[in-house]
């Protein structure tokens, strides 16, 4: 199968690349373009480990045909920090122990980024809702959901 010519930006850079037109975007993110991140949990858009955004859109890399990506602009888990300056989530989720075993913590920032892009002040029900599609094995998600809260109230008090 012949490989197509793909122009995108990711995380702020113009990026082209290779990919067969069944490869998917977490596959061509991992083993084309180094950027690791984003993991493969499932496979099927089950789990959310994989989230990237697309134009600002929420989206799993796992479901997303890499030719897709053409004339897009996709944000990454390696785009939310400034060089050594956290995003304040990240900041926020390592204070409050908000992660364990790594798996799903970079497709919960993705989201977790998302929401408070879309609503700079979600309520609880509000910020469970839209995690509700990144499974997390390990932490039962309260640390994660007040992380979020905490983050959104501090970033509203800094503008």
């Amino acid at each position: 199968m012949a490989k197509l010519h793909v122009t995108t930006t990711i995380n702020g850079e113009p990026t082209e690349f290779l990919a067969s037109p069944d490869q998917n975007m977490l596959d061509v993110l991992r083993d084309t373009l180094g950027l690791t991140g984003a993991k493969e949990g499932c496979g099927t858009g089950d789990c959310g480990a994989c989230s990237i955004t697309l134009d600002g859109r929420l989206v799993c890399s796992c479901l997303m045909l890499a030719v897709e990506a053409e004339g897009h602009s996709i944000t990454t888990i390696e785009g939310m920090a400034q060089g050594d300056h956290l995003h304040p989530l990240q900041q926020k989720f390592l204070e409050m122990a908000a992660l364990q075993c790594g798996i799903c913590t970079p497709g919960v920032l993705v989201a977790a980024k998302a929401l408070l892009e879309k609503n700079p002040d979600p309520s609880e029900t509000e910020v469970r809702f839209w995690l509700a599609g990144n499974l997390c094995r390990c932490t039962g998600y309260d640390k994660i959901v007040r992380a979020v809260l905490e983050t959104a109230a501090e970033m509203r008090g800094a503008a």
